[in-house]
This record gives C-alpha cells, structure tokens and sequence, in this order.
C-alpha cells in the first residue's frame, strides 16, 4: 500500500506554500491588525475543501485539508480557519457549508466553555446550536488566537456536532508546520552563524539540539498524517489516532521553538524576530482543548483499557 501523498496533494501543498509565504511573509507587522484574507482564501477553495461539489466545495477530503493546516501553521496564519474548518464544519448543514465555501461567514466553536477568535467570526458552534458571536475576547499567550466566552442568545439548532478527533488531527498537523519552521530558521543561522572562525552548526551543542528537533518533527508528522487519514477515512481508530497525533505533536512544536531560540542566541529572544511567535502559537495549540497528558492518559486508556488519572 502506498501511504505516499498524491501527485495532486503534492501539488496542493507546493501551491499553498508559495502563496502563503507571498501573503504572510515572516517580515510582515505582527504587531498591525492582520488580514485573514478570507475572501482570497474562498477563490482558492481551500474554505470547501471537503465541501460537496453541489455545496459550493470541492469534494475532496480532510486529507487535503490536513496539507493546508500544516501550510498555515508553518506561516503562521492569523485568520479563522482553524475555527471555521476544524472546529465547527462538522456540525454544519448544506446551506451552512455553502456560505462557508463562499467565504461569507466565519465560524468557531466553543471548547470547554471558551471559543477561539470569538470577536473576529460571525457565528459560534455551542452545545449542538449555532449562536451570534457575542462576548469579549480574552487575551492568551498567543495574541492572534485570542479566547471568548460566548453570551448565549438565541439558537439554531444545527445538523450535526463538532467532531472531536478532526479537531485534534488539524490543531497536529498545524504544530506540525509551526515545527517545521522553527527547524529551518535554527538550520540557516547554524548556517551562517559563525564563532571563531566556524559555523556555529559544527559544534555539537547546535547540531544535535537541531537533530533531536529534526527525528521529533518527522515523528509528529507520521503521527498527524496517519490522524488525519484515520479522520478523513472515517476510520475506527481516529480517535486515539487524533489524541496521539495532538499530544506529540505540540510538545514537538513546543521543543522545536525552544531549541531554535536556543541556537540563535540573544538573536532568538528579541521581540523583532519571528521564533517568539511561533513559540506562542505552539503553547497556545499544546494547551487549547486537552493537554498533552491528558491526551495520552485517553490513548492509554484505548490501548491498554486502563483510565489513568491526571
């Protein structure tokens, strides 16, 4: 059986790389109001990937959308996909999904009493309802991915629920990206950093920091990838495959940025480079919904049939 990617997904993440990296470059002000660019988003359809044909999507399967979660991690995307996508599609009915497709409504959904970007989307996924989004963000660590808690007002009852597992193999796959990154920009300054005559790359202190990161990502990624197979195939083990996915794949993210702070010395703790926010945005996936020792306490409870306390 080949478990390689699809020419097609290949291209797919080819593409998404190249205009994410034109549209969300890492020399952009983070600190200035971002632009999700949600209607440009919509005309590449990448917001009804796994949107029936006659919904206004392109048929396809969270596999594809895995691709791009990663993509968007690994630019660090400002915007409400994570919410839309993998929090509250699931839950959608055809004429919801169609305006989701269209790119004109923006959707998140409510985790353990708080939801993601609730000042920024239209509409909010809550005990099997749909609500305004109404209530004040709240601050976190990760200042693009602010927490609300959602003012109930009146419901629409919804189609279907928030699925659990795609949650935690998108909030993978993303940790994934932002992993990734935090490697590349340690390898090229342990490139092009020199101390005494040398890159800093050849002493072993820099280089085995970047391999441990590099045999952490490869995990995660093999982790993320069999998750969202698991999801996109409706498989029976989706859900411990999910919750393996997210608890590894964060804590590597988590590392990866840590390490590569590491690597560039006083450079990485400046507030004008880039690792900062990558750090952030792999602590604020690593905490939101379950933690990683609650998550393997689950895998270990569906494996061994034992409930572990955490």
């Amino acid at each position: 059986m080949d478990f390689a990617f699809t020419a097609e997904q290949q291209e797919l993440k080819r593409q998404a790389r190249a205009w994410l990296s034109d549209r969300f470059p890492l020399d952009r002000d983070f600190d200035a109001p971002q632009d999700d660019a949600w209607a440009e988003l919509a005309e590449l359809g990448w917001l009804g990937v796994s949107i029936a044909e006659e919904d206004g999507g392109t048929g396809l399967t969270f596999l594809e959308e895995a691709i791009l979660f990663e993509e968007l991690g690994y630019a660090l995307y400002p915007g409400p996909y994570f919410g839309t996508i993998a929090l509250a599609l699931p839950a959608l009915g055809p004429e919801e999904r169609a305006a989701v497709a269209a790119g004109d409504v923006r959707w998140s959904g409510e985790v353990r009493g708080l939801v993601p970007w609730l000042g920024s989307v239209d509409r909010v996924v809550s005990r099997g309802s749909a609500y305004d989004a109404r209530g004040e963000d709240l601050p976190t660590v990760d200042p693009s991915r602010p927490l609300g808690r959602l003012e109930h007002g009146e419901a629409t009852p919804l189609a279907g629920s928030p699925d659990v597992a795609r949650a935690r193999a998108a909030g993978a796959c993303e940790a994934v990206g932002i992993a990734q990154r935090a490697l590349e920009l340690g390898i090229e300054h342990a490139r092009t950093r020199e101390q005494f005559g040398k890159p800093i790359g050849v002493y072993q202190a820099v280089s085995h920091a970047l391999a441990d990161t590099y045999a952490d990502v490869e995990f995660a990624r093999s982790l993320a990838y069999w998750a969202a197979w698991c999801v996109a195939e409706g498989d029976e083990q989706a859900s411990v495959a999910a919750a393996a996915a997210k608890a590894f794949a964060a804590e590597a993210a988590v590392a990866a940025c840590e390490r590569a702070i590491q690597v560039h010395g006083g450079t990485g703790f400046t507030w004008e480079h880039p690792l900062h926010r990558f750090y952030k945005r792999a602590l604020w996936l690593e905490g939101f919904g379950a933690r990683p020792a609650e998550l393997r306490a689950e895998v270990a409870d569906a494996v061994l049939g034992v409930a572990i306390r955490v």
